[in-house]
């Protein structure tokens, strides 16, 4: 079976036999709740999936808030390094895109909250040879004001929830075919707002 763990939305896990059937998915739509319920969920979707053993564990690499996408890559880097499996990186996009290609045939956006106002954007057209989403352009981050100029006239698809199912066949072509679709740093929106404190200022005497 085949792990999917993405947390740059709300935190979704599914479990997915090796051709791709579901075998048990769990999900929260809390876009901050993330440390409290993957646990959880991941204790529900390995119980719901039956026998089987996890042979990947394909992790969400955003695009996606610094500290959910953490939490999300972590417990799948755990889940993986206990099992003694390999971690596959897949862009969550590229999820929300092979979902979109049920029903689009032109070249699409998928498009996500980005907060402050912002949203991020990657447009896709098709799939390739393997199955995957094709990408057109890479992921940006825009003001939510101006998404429509920058997509002059690309249809969008607006997403809230991310399927860990989804994302985990993205994984399972991917292996299939031989190929990485993302290195091993996630996809940030935006550098955290903690910074290191300086060092302290000197007392005059």
């Amino acid at each position: 079976m085949i792990l999917a763990v993405d947390t740059s939305l709300g935190t979704a896990v599914a479990l997915i036999d090796a051709d791709g059937a579901p075998r048990a998915e769990a999900s929260a739509s809390d876009p901050l709740g993330h440390a409290e319920v993957i646990g959880d969920l991941l204790v529900e979707t390995c119980r719901d999936a039956g026998v089987g053993a996890v042979t990947q564990v394909v992790a969400g690499m955003g695009p996606g808030p610094f500290t959910g996408l953490r939490i999300g890559i972590a417990a799948a880097r755990a889940f993986a390094l206990g099992r003694g499996v390999p971690v596959v990186p897949v862009p969550s996009h590229f999820a929300a895109a092979l979902t979109a290609l049920e029903t689009e045939t032109q070249p699409f956006a998928i498009v996500t909250d980005a907060r402050r106002r912002e949203v991020a954007i990657t447009v896709f057209d098709g799939a390739d040879a393997d199955g995957i989403p094709y990408v057109v352009t890479d992921t940006v981050l825009v003001r939510a004001v101006d998404a429509e100029a920058h997509l002059d006239g690309i249809r969008r698809v607006d997403v809230t929830t991310l399927s860990a199912t989804a994302l985990a066949r993205v994984g399972a072509r991917a292996l299939a075919a031989g190929r990485t679709l993302t290195g091993e740093e996630p996809l940030y929106l935006r550098h955290p707002d903690v910074t290191l404190p300086g060092a302290p200022k000197k007392v005059g005497t």
